[in-house]
């Protein structure tokens, strides 16, 4: 008599589990909604060169010369100095900034790399704080990006 109501209860616990109550935010048919991260704020500095792109926490973002048609040319050197910017969903576009100008590019290696312009955008290791430009016109070949989408190439 036992086997038979074990087996019997087993089953039965079984679909109570599989059905839950849907109070942990399932949507029905067994699927949870989607939630993506927010993707990385673009917005626009004033610092001692101008009105200049910056992330959402202030630090300046610099466009290298040598990239072309939003293709990025920074080998993994050149990145371990010069971070990209990355998003893991469409950049927002923050105050004072040209959401036509802001988009992602595929780079070698499935990296969604923030473009603004034909420009993909870069950190420097050297900036340590908001508002820093200390990669600023750095070997003639790194310059930070105004809003028009154009290099700043005032000296720091």
């Amino acid at each position: 008599m036992r086997a038979r109501n074990a087996l019997f209860a087993i089953p039965l616990a079984l679909g109570l589990v599989a059905c839950g109550t849907g109070s942990d935010g399932d949507t029905g048919g067994g699927r949870r909604p989607v939630r993506t991260a927010p993707g990385t704020e673009v917005t626009v500095a004033d610092v001692g060169l101008g009105s200049i792109l910056v992330d959402g926490k202030g630090r300046t973002l610099y466009a290298f010369t040598k990239d072309k048609e939003a293709a990025s040319n920074c080998d993994a050197e050149c990145i371990a100095v010069w971070p990209a910017l990355t998003s893991p969903a469409p950049a927002t576009a923050g105050q004072g900034v040209r959401r036509s100008l802001l988009r992602e590019a595929k780079q070698s290696g499935g990296a969604v790399h923030v473009t603004y312009g034909d420009w993909p955008l870069y950190y420097y290791v050297g900036d340590t704080a908001p508002g820093d430009v200390n990669g600023q016109g750095l070997d003639g070949e790194w310059f930070a990006v105004a809003p028009d989408g154009k290099l700043v190439r005032k000296a720091a």
